[in-house]
């Protein structure tokens, strides 16, 4: 049920789906940013949850359902702690006081909650491997969606996630990986793979291929905007 005391901002009000997100103009996305943004804390501190995770996908979050078309594109979150904002604009935003609470919503993507959930999340790290799956398996039924799948560096120190990454990289599929790097976990992250995304970072982003415009665009529209 809706808690009539958190009101969410005049536009985030008007998104019942995606579908609703993807009817926006450019510009318009940072203010949807800032909107949920400020949901998402006012729910949490009140009703308990992560902040930490979700509000640093959130630019991501709206722009890969502005410029993917979920759920026919797949989405796939590794983990639900950044999945909020996903759930919030995917039907669910009456609904997400109750998140993590005895008959209420799940605090990670689950398939029997939305069609938007592509994938039931648990452990971390699964991501890439689940979406790789998606991915080959659109390839034999001989259809045209897109999979993503998005995972932050605390679960690129898992070993599945780079059991996907290998198995990803010697086929010929369709499949993007995001990466939301933060630079930290439950603690900082260190090592080889932190070291070299940090100097990929410093270099501009050259080397890293495969970014699609249209969410590109998206992303860089509403960070600019972002506080």
């Amino acid at each position: 049920m809706p808690d009539p005391t958190i009101t969410p901002g005049p536009l985030l009000a008007t998104i019942e789906s995606p579908a609703d997100v993807r009817a926006l103009d450019l510009e318009q996305l940072p203010q949807l940013c800032d909107e949920l943004r400020q949901y998402i804390v006012d729910i949490v501190a009140v009703y308990g949850g992560h902040f930490g995770a979700s509000l640093g996908v959130v630019e991501l979050t709206v722009a890969l359902h502005w410029a993917y078309d979920t759920p026919s594109d797949q989405l796939v979150w590794d983990v639900g702690h950044q999945a909020y904002g996903h759930k919030i604009l995917t039907g669910r935003r009456d609904a997400f006081p109750t998140n993590r609470k005895y008959g209420g919503l799940s605090g990670f993507p689950k398939r029997s909650e939305s069609e938007y959930d592509t994938f039931g999340v648990g452990h971390a790290s699964t991501s890439i491997s689940a979406a790789l799956g998606m991915a080959v398996a659109r390839d034999l039924s001989k259809t045209d969606q897109k999979v993503v799948a998005v995972i932050g560096d605390g679960s690129m120190t898992g070993g599945l996630a780079f059991e996907g990454l290998n198995n990803a990289g010697a086929t010929d599929t369709d499949l993007l990986v995001v990466l939301n790097d933060n630079r930290i976990s439950i603690d900082p992250n260190v090592g080889a793979l932190h070291e070299y995304l940090a100097k990929v970072s410093a270099s501009g982003g050259r080397g890293a291929t495969g970014v699609e415009e249209a969410p590109r665009r998206a992303v860089l529209a509403v960070l600019a905007a972002a506080p």
